[in-house]
């Protein structure tokens, strides 16, 4: 039983993540589709984005390959599942992760009181968040059409008005997305996942978060009421 579960879990988190990746990629005027078992952008993608992710375990390397340019190193596929062997046409993989899930019943944590969290409401204040993000300076990754009621860009500030951490939600059906979640200058990544979920259950009360994540990152997630429910695997064309 608790197999069957943790595969709705993961479908439902794939087809979250996919409609993310199809957001990113309309905000830079890329026409993407969501096919038979995959979300497939056939132009490159933007910089950390997929060109397909799938959504199904019976979606073949076929399926995937046909409808994604892979005439230049670059391309990469998320296998939601962690079925596929794109090891012959040249992809090797980046990396494994867990999808996660944290139930909708699971109390909202107290988010730290050295930050204060609001939700980025400006173009203004999404080139701030990028640039705290990326820890350097923004480059027009994360564009202002994102900025729409299913999607929230959520930042947690000092008492100088500085964005000291940060986070995506994005809403699909019964879920919510977590991700790019981050800290800068030292703050711990405890109040960057406390603050993001307490905004989240403010947002949206009521459901279920899941995500995916890796190393320690996962840790963090497990101590913040998450449960890993199954493995993927990012693939990146090498050659």
């Amino acid at each position: 039983m608790i197999n069957e579960e943790n595969d709705g879990i993961r479908l439902l988190a794939a087809l979250n993540n996919a409609e993310w990746c199809d957001a990113v990629c309309r905000a830079h005027g890329l026409e993407s589709s969501l096919g038979e078992g995959v979300w497939i952008s056939p132009r490159r993608t933007p910089p950390y984005y997929p060109d397909a992710v799938t959504l199904s375990t019976e979606t073949s390397e076929e399926t995937v390959l046909t409808w994604i340019d892979t005439d230049a190193p670059g391309s990469s596929v998320k296998d939601s599942f962690a079925v596929l062997d794109l090891a012959p046409d040249g992809f090797e993989v980046l990396f494994d992760a867990q999808w996660i899930h944290r139930p909708a019943a699971a109390p909202a944590p107290a988010p730290s009181p050295l930050l204060d969290w609001t939700r980025v409401d400006s173009a203004a204040e999404l080139e701030a968040w990028e640039a705290a993000w990326d820890g350097e300076e923004s480059t027009g990754l994360f564009r202002p059409a994102l900025l729409t009621s299913g999607i929230a860009f959520l930042a947690g500030r000092d008492p100088d008005g500085r964005i000291r951490a940060g986070a995506v939600a994005n809403r699909t059906g019964e879920v919510v997305g977590l991700s790019n979640v981050f800290t800068a200058d030292g703050t711990p990544d405890d109040a960057a996942w406390s603050g993001s979920l307490a905004s989240i259950a403010g947002l949206w009360p009521g459901l279920a978060v899941v995500g995916y994540e890796s190393g320690d990152d996962l840790g963090t997630a497990v101590r913040h009421g998450f449960r890993p429910v199954g493995p993927l695997r990012v693939w990146l064309r090498t050659g």
